[in-house]
């Protein structure tokens, strides 16, 4: 595994992070981890030299930090690098950051974070940030011990992210970066402003959710043409794992395949060439052209006071775009009940939650107008 020695650590960070709001779960319910699965991925994620391990507050509705504190306990707490997120939206007052922060600490069964990251920032939650000071409550964690390192993870434009490596400094930042987003998303500008700030970057949905393993017909075809003996995800991993200031790639692995292909392709990540960068350019164009909806299944919207099922609604669209069958998508949608997305009443708040700024009940409307068309 290709490490890289960083401050204030007590082992190399692996180039490969273990992302933990992916892990396989029972009966397709978020909340319902399949301990045993997860257990043994997480074991061979150790024994094959990741030592990064990635989670949050809200991850699997909650449960991931829980899990994730018992499925470490039996590794020496110097052997592996624990990170967690301040789950800023979810405060109510300045209060709340030393209750949030103890609770993670018990979840986690340890006594400091070696990353911690305020989540998810975007300039109304960066507002936030500022008006609890959250920032000042960190530095006051990191100074007494409890915290390495301290960061932000972000979902914004440019613009904002100047104005948050700008106001305060930080030992790192995690960016969505992936060859679709490079330029759709312009990760390559946000890229570039931490690398003049000299701020080390982790990056987080490399595949994009999952959905660069499945890009299309003609994405892949360009790729597996240029490439025949490359996975398509080896061809998002090399370009993530490339890109200069990197500290470590997240990958949310959910099965023992998924580990073993990754581990493999960061022990030793072979460089993209030009051509192959020009290539990417021309499948992330393909990727783009088709019909589908940008969610990752990140599950921030999850809580719909209607009882949606956002993420399992596009993914079940995405699919039939993907050449699906009219049955498949049909049985599919009996499947969910009453949390299908003719349930949506437009409340809109779930907007906000949005890391990839979807317009949800839009695009549900647009999921429900298949549905019906598909039923005549």
């Amino acid at each position: 595994m290709l490490t890289a020695e960083f401050k204030n650590c007590t082992v190399p960070v692996s180039k490969l992070g273990m992302g933990c709001m992916r892990l396989p779960v029972i009966d397709g319910q978020d909340d319902k981890i399949d301990k045993v699965r997860a257990q043994a991925i997480i074991d061979r994620a150790v024994e094959g030299g990741i030592t990064y391990f990635d989670t949050a507050h809200y991850y699997h509705s909650g449960e991931s930090q829980i899990f994730m504190g018992e499925a470490l306990a039996s590794y020496s707490r110097d052997r592996y690098l624990l990170a967690t997120k301040m789950p800023v939206w979810g405060l109510e007052s300045p209060g709340d950051l030393e209750k949030v922060f103890e609770e993670q600490l018990k979840k986690l069964r340890t006594d400091y974070f070696d990353f911690y990251l305020l989540h998810a920032l975007n300039k109304e939650l960066f507002e936030k940030v500022i008006t609890f000071d959250a920032y000042g409550f960190i530095a006051k964690k990191k100074a007494e011990g409890y915290i390495r390192n301290i960061g932000f993870s972000f979902h914004d434009s440019p613009d904002v992210l100047q104005t948050v490596v700008d106001r305060y400094d930080w030992d790192f930042a995690q960016l969505q970066i992936n060859y679709v987003d490079w330029e759709k998303q312009q990760a390559k500008q946000q890229h570039d402003i931490l690398r003049k700030k000299d701020i080390p970057c982790i990056i987080m949905e490399p595949v994009r959710g999952g959905k660069l393993a499945n890009p299309g017909t003609k994405a892949e075809a360009l790729l597996k043409a240029a490439r025949p003996d490359k996975s398509v995800v080896s061809w998002a991993l090399r370009f993530a794992g490339g890109l200069p200031g990197i500290l470590t790639v997240l990958s949310g692995m959910t099965t023992m395949e998924q580990l073993e292909e990754n581990i493999a392709e960061f022990s030793a990540l072979e460089p993209l060439s030009a051509d192959d960068l020009k290539l990417l350019e021309k499948a992330a164009d393909a990727f783009n052209k088709r019909n589908m909806v940008p969610c990752t299944a990140c599950g921030y919207c999850i809580d719909c006071p209607s009882g949606v099922d956002i993420p399992g609604m596009f993914e079940l669209f995405n699919r039939f775009e993907l050449g699906g069958e009219k049955d498949t998508f049909l049985n599919g949608w009996s499947a969910f009940g009453s949390k299908t997305a003719d349930s949506c009443i437009k409340c809109g708040v779930c907007l906000p939650l949005c890391p990839q700024g979807i317009e949800i009940p839009a695009q549900l409307e647009k999921v429900a107008a298949l549905q019906k068309r598909l039923s005549e």
